[in-house]
């Protein structure tokens, strides 16, 4: 460490972006992954058949900011991709977020058109609600619709994914895949959606590609870093340089306060010779035995392909120590008051910066972490 001026932990988004930053302004960083690869969790390769796929489960690039569009567009070429996603609701595929035709399959012609009318009543004027909104609302006919969907879908999906029961979770969960009152299709809604041109990786490796920034792959942080007494230890010795964190903050902790929730996944990859398997990239399956959703890999990019890969997700409780991925911080009032609790001690310690969807512990999409990975960069500077 005598030759650098910054310890950067994790290689994913936040870590690449605080250390490109700190490094265009002069700075000699150091980032550790414990991992074999830079990326994070947005890490890409193709597999033996030649399809490109993420590792660790779907991602794209969505945001309404033209100034974060701009920051990814330094370092790779990005071209437009709309999202679709469905879910397999009572042996049918139907879109995600839920839409009229939605209504239409789960409805008789007749029934479909009043409600229809019954919904622009009740939210006039509006493009979306949350399913939160539609299941309180004061018309009966609305609020059993929401009441539908909640029962063969949000609850289901929401009991496998965070392992415990759906009215626990925190509701920005629920929020998160509104209902659409249109015929209108596409996940997110934000001016600029895009995927990278060549690969994730690819973008790694330009915004890594500098003179100031060194990476080490494969050491493991909490083997080197302890926190005593409001003070950061490196081998045992105060640590002689500022540290960004993007770890779980808990386990650096050691858990003194008690251990943080996390969800992790397990993914099961198949290839078959077929076009596909599925209507869309990424379908939810609510009623399935364990796994929650599919991702067909040759449509997420689109790509000529013989044959097709998926990935198979089975959620399922993070356990330090073991060969697993903390993906997820689970949101409850609970976990997130034990959250302030460690990030209250992290404030204390000196040159210490902890950021990301762990060390946070909130669920940012990828702008988001990205939007914070600059502001702390800025802090920092």
């Amino acid at each position: 460490m005598a030759e650098m001026d910054v310890l950067i932990i994790g290689a994913g988004l936040t870590g690449g972006v605080i250390a490109r930053e700190l490094a265009e302004a002069g700075r000699r960083v150091c980032i550790w992954d414990r991992r074999s690869h830079i990326g994070g969790n947005m890490y890409d390769e193709r597999d033996a058949h030649g399809i490109l796929v993420q590792r660790y489960g779907p991602h794209t690039f969505h945001t309404k900011e033209r100034a974060l569009y701009d920051y990814m567009c330094r370092f790779e070429e990005w071209e437009p991709y709309r999202l679709t996603c469905g879910a397999e609701i009572d042996g049918q595929f139907t879109p995600t977020p839920f839409n009229f035709r939605t209504i239409d399959q789960l409805y008789a012609p007749n029934a479909a058109k009043e409600l229809k009318a019954h919904l622009a009543q009740a939210f006039p004027g509006q493009a979306t609600a949350t399913v939160v909104e539609v299941m309180t609302c004061d018309d009966p006919l609305v609020k059993a619709y929401g009441q539908l969907l909640f029962a063969k879908d949000y609850s289901l999906y929401t009991a496998k994914q965070w392992g415990i029961a759906p009215e626990k979770v925190d509701p920005s969960i629920l929020r998160r895949v509104p209902l659409r009152f249109s015929y209108d299709e596409g996940y997110f809604d934000d001016a600029y959606e895009v995927m990278p041109r060549h690969s994730f990786t690819t973008f790694f490796e330009h915004l890594y590609d500098h003179p100031g920034i060194e990476v080490r792959l494969g050491v493991e942080a909490l083997d080197h870093l302890a926190v005593a007494d409001d003070r950061l230890l490196l081998d045992g010795a105060p640590c002689p340089v500022p540290v960004v964190y993007t770890g779980a903050l808990d386990e650096l902790f050691r858990e003194d306060l008690g251990p943080l929730p996390y969800r992790s996944l397990r993914f099961e990859w198949h290839h078959e010779e077929a076009d596909e398997i599925q209507p869309y990239p990424v379908t939810a399956y609510p009623a399935a035995e364990g796994y929650t959703r599919i991702t067909e890999y040759k449509k997420l990019p689109v790509q000529q392909a013989e044959g097709t890969t998926y990935a198979v997700e089975y959620p399922l409780l993070y356990e330090p120590g073991k060969a697993q991925e903390p993906y997820y911080p689970l949101l409850t009032a609970e976990s997130q008051q034990a959250a302030e609790a460690y990030k209250a001690r992290a404030a204390r310690v000196k040159d210490f910066y902890p950021c990301g969807r762990l060390a946070d512990f909130k669920y940012y999409n990828m702008d988001q972490a990205l939007r914070r990975a600059l502001d702390v960069a800025a802090r920092m500077c």
